[in-house]
């Protein structure tokens, strides 16, 4: 199951940071660009270019630090086929590295739909009456909106294949709470599909105490994330909104079981382009992005491990 190779991922590496790949060419180093239009002028089969050797050089660099990756799939559709196709390597360089990948992109429609959608992503397509993986992607996000009959195929796909979903619960953005906060009854919508997540992980629940059926709450909604911990205790919680959204490391652990488990934390513009930033820019030179992004990552690492520490001092957090 899904959940169960997270969390001894986690164990593994002592780290719960899930690393995003979100590539655009303009953050990209100018020798990689430079490179790939040397090689294919300025077409989309030079951004495709650019974008495998630039990820295959930050897994590279993470791939024995942190359990997971995550592409948003919008930064690889940007590019056409040739952005698809560079997704799909990364996908499978990824694995080769024994990393596991949660892909970002919100997936949902009617129950047929939805179907296909679980297919290409996480379960396998009928090609000529042999059933065969596409992108195979160890977890998916994916929109509640529509309710079970939307949900209901991901979820039969990952009892199936050992697969996740994680389900828009509290969204980082500003403004989430347009939708997500408003009042249904006596909950919030957010506090109901919370609620529907825990439904829906019954009869489900790993040795660690996990369903596939996970969420995404914001880290910079850390209070709301209370509340939702509290009403999924056995899902997996994707924490995004961390570093360039304005999360800290404190505000994303509430999220956690008191054990380390229970939910990991992307960073994506704040580690993988690390070098861009403010913290960094005073060292950058242009060719040691790699050397940047390591140590970022065990800036941040240290960071987390420290909030998570002071949590269980004042005793915030959840058995």
């Amino acid at each position: 199951m899904f959940t169960h190779r997270l969390t001894e991922r986690i164990k593994e590496m002592e780290n719960p940071v899930v690393a995003g790949l979100d590539p655009r060419l303009e953050y990209l180093p100018e020798s990689i660009i430079h490179e790939a239009v040397g090689l294919h002028g300025k077409t989309f089969k030079a951004a495709g270019y650019a974008i495998r050797k630039f990820n295959e050089q930050v897994i590279d660099v993470l791939c024995d630090m942190v359990p997971a990756i995550k592409p948003q799939f919008a930064y690889y559709e940007l590019y056409g086929l040739e952005g698809l196709s560079a997704l799909y390597d990364t996908v499978a360089y990824a694995k080769g590295k024994g990393l596991l990948v949660i892909g970002d992109g919100k997936r949902n429609d009617i129950g047929s739909t939805a179907k296909a959608y679980s297919d290409a992503w996480l379960g396998k397509t009928n090609l000529f009456g042999t059933d065969v993986f596409g992108l195979d992607l160890d977890a998916l996000t994916v929109n509640p909106y529509l309710g079970i009959d939307g949900i209901r195929p991901f979820i039969d796909t990952c009892v199936q294949y050992g697969k996740g979903i994680f389900v828009l619960v509290k969204t980082s953005n500003e403004s989430s709470g347009e939708i997500q906060d408003l009042k249904v009854g006596e909950q919030t919508v957010y506090e109901r599909v919370a609620s529907l997540v825990a439904q829906w992980s019954e009869g489900l629940i790993d040795e660690y105490g996990y369903s596939p059926v996970g969420a995404v709450v914001g880290a910079t909604y850390p209070e709301q994330a209370k509340k939702t911990r509290q009403l999924m205790p056995n899902s997996y919680i994707l924490v995004p909104g961390y570093g360039a959204q304005g999360g800290t490391a404190k505000d994303c652990i509430p999220s956690f079981h008191k054990d380390g488990t229970g939910a990991v934390i992307n960073a994506s513009r704040s580690l993988v382009f690390a070098y861009k930033t403010k913290r960094w820019s005073s060292i950058y030179n242009g060719e040691n992005y790699l050397e940047i992004i390591r140590e970022e990552a065990v800036r941040m690492k240290k960071e987390i491990k420290e909030a998570f520490s002071e949590k269980i001092e004042e005793g915030e957090l959840h058995e």
